[in-house]
């Protein structure tokens, strides 16, 4: 009598997606400081939870200007966004890409892998800061916003997959907030968190793996285990 079949363990890995603010460069932490100054210069604060309820949402914005206006009432919001962008142009002038990312791209190329970046941003800020950073060349897709609805929608994910050629059970998704690990659940895609110290404090239930830097734990250890 034949032995029940085993049932089919995940596709092997062939493909690596990853976001771009706060996941590849750390943005979100220089947007916090950018918030936090613009605040600070208007006589009032950021709390925490305002800056977490924004996190990973296109509509952002909007939700700290509303509560700069209950805090001081009316004011210019093209000034604010103004200066706003000002602070975090001059603050991510010189950042570079987190730490252990490039061992990542190395190690995933000599892998074989293909390499994506799945972005709610527009394609001008995530191509430009890549660029800056010399790694543009080593992504086959870059996906952004335009022409898709923001994550936790699945759409820029699946996008991401078409143009690759790759099954979404064949790839890895790696996000730094709540909304981006459901966008890559919703998209069938496997799902490792990496918190940046504006994000580290929220909640990841939804990821297949959490861990706390890329540079701690070298991708050949994590498709391994």
């Amino acid at each position: 009598m034949n032995e029940p079949s085993a049932p089919p363990g995940p596709s092997p890995t062939s493909a690596l997606v990853f976001d771009f603010d706060g996941l590849l460069i750390d943005t979100e932490s220089a947007a916090l400081r950018a918030w936090q100054e613009e605040f600070e210069a208007r006589g009032t604060s950021m709390p925490p939870e305002v800056w977490q309820s924004g996190v990973g949402r296109q509509d952002s914005h909007a939700i700290f200007l509303a509560h700069l206006r209950e805090e001081i009432g009316s004011f210019d919001v093209d000034e604010v966004e103004r200066s706003w962008r000002a602070r975090l142009d001059a603050s991510l002038a010189a950042e570079d890409l987190r730490e252990g990312v490039r061992d990542y791209l190395d190690a995933a190329t000599g892998l074989g892998m293909r390499l994506a970046v799945a972005s709610s941003a527009t394609g001008d800020w995530v191509r430009g800061h890549l660029e800056r950073v010399d790694v543009l060349h080593r992504f086959d897709v870059v996906t952004s916003g335009e022409g898709h609805p923001p994550k936790p929608r699945p759409e820029i994910y699946l996008a991401t997959l078409a143009a690759l050629g790759v099954a979404a059970g064949a790839a890895i998704a790696f996000e730094d907030s709540p909304p981006g690990v459901a966008a890559a659940k919703n998209a069938g895609l496997r799902c490792v968190a990496v918190p940046n110290p504006a994000t580290a404090a929220l909640a990841f239930d939804g990821a297949d793996r959490v861990i706390a830097s890329f540079a701690g734990s070298p991708l050949a250890q994590l498709i391994g285990g």
